[in-house]
Order: C-alpha cells, then structure tokens, then sequence
C-alpha cells in the first residue's frame, strides 16, 4: 500500500506539473489547443491561422476584451469581485451566471475538459492565477484571440476574419470588429455577418463601453491602448 501510495503521489505530482511547465514554454512556442486538436483526431475540417498580436487590429482586440472581459487589466487571472457575485448569486438560490476571464478560459481551452463542473473550476481557477503570474497580458490575450471559437470549424480570430469579411484580421474595421468580438459568447447562434438584435444590442453596449472607458486597456502595450 505504501508502494501504491508512492506512485499515486508521483503520477499526480506529473499531471500538476504539465501545464505549469507548458504555460511557461508558451511564453514562446505556440501553444496546441485542445478543443481543435480533439476536431483534428475526429477527421473534422478546423481553420484556425496563428496570427501575432501585432498583426490584428487594436480596435480588435479591445473589443474582445470589452466584450469578454472587460477588467482583464485589473484581475491577476481571476475577477475575485465577480467571483463573490457569482458564488452570492448560488447561496441566494438565484440563476447561476459566468465568472471566467479570458486567462481562465486560455487555461480550459489549452489544458482541461470542456464539461461544466466544480472540479473543473477548481483547477482552472488556480491554473489561471499561474498563467496570469507566469505571461505577460499581451501573452495572454494573443493566445486567446488565436484559440477562440468563432463559429462552426473556425478558431483563432484571423480564420474568423477571413471567413467573415474576407479580410485579415489587421484590416478589420471597427464596425466589423464589434460584429466579431461580440459573437465569442455565443460562436453557434451569432452571425459576425449578420447581427441579429439581441447581437446588436450587444455591439452597441461594447461600443458605449469602450467610448467611455479607455482606461481599461492600461496593462496592454502602446500599440493597443487607444
């Protein structure tokens, strides 16, 4: 038994330690994603074109982050603020409602499972403390605008462009970066090339927002601050 348990601790201590390690090399290399990489081994057609941080338009980029989430420079990784919401929310008995920030989902699409559960969470949540520590916030959102899901067998923001509007992702303009940005939460029902209201309603509200607040942007570099 105390053999077992040896093992037991020494397998575990590995699965931690792979992607501590990884989110340190992706400081350089390009990091794989899971969900497309699970397409790929199915045999399914995945466009997804890495695409450097500095060759997608600021506009863009600002609006994902407005859109996703807009207190991305003022978390380490993990919106406590949002997270005490959310967890008040559940003990009030009331609906159940997203807390995850952009590094969070970084660390779910690169490293664990797509089921929603509390194990998940509590993985991801310090995973995400990690990465925020470990990568720069430039690091961060170029991985994430390069593994986001924009729609059936589209990941990564330069295949959503291109698919889209026919243009790359450093061309796009702000109308058609609001479009882009705002179908993330919901890449199955929302249309980049054709909004519907409720999507409309969405891109007006992350226009107001990004009007008022250019603040928000402040832990990015030069070129992508407004």
């Amino acid at each position: 038994m105390r053999r077992l348990f040896k093992i037991f601790i020494t397998v575990t201590a590995l699965i931690v330690s792979i992607p501590l390690v990884l989110t340190v090399l992706y400081a350089f290399v390009t990091p794989a994603s899971l969900p497309v990489e699970r397409l790929k081994w199915k045999g399914e057609t995945v466009d997804q074109r890495w695409v450097a941080l500095e060759d997608v338009a600021p506009e863009l980029v600002r609006a994902v982050i407005m859109a996703e989430d807009a207190r991305f420079c003022l978390h380490y990784g993990v919106d406590l603020r949002q997270m005490r919401i959310v967890i008040k929310d559940a003990l009030d008995g009331e609906k159940a409602r997203g807390a995850s920030t952009i590094t969070m989902q970084v660390v779910k699409t690169l490293f664990l499972w797509p089921d929603r559960n509390y194990l998940r969470k509590a993985v991801e949540v310090p995973l995400a403390f990690w990465m925020d520590l470990v990568l720069s916030k430039d690091r961060i959102i170029e991985i994430y605008l390069n593994v986001a899901h924009w729609g059936r067998g589209i990941y990564g923001v330069e295949a959503a462009a291109q698919r889209t509007f026919g243009v790359s992702a450093a061309d796009v303009t702000r109308t058609q970066a609001l479009a882009l940005a705002t179908v993330l939460p919901a890449p199955a029902a929302r249309n980049p090339a054709k909004p519907g209201p409720r999507q409309r309603a969405v891109i007006a509200h992350v226009k107001r927002e990004l009007d008022r607040a250019p603040w928000v942007f402040t832990c990015l570099s030069d070129r992508i601050r407004p």
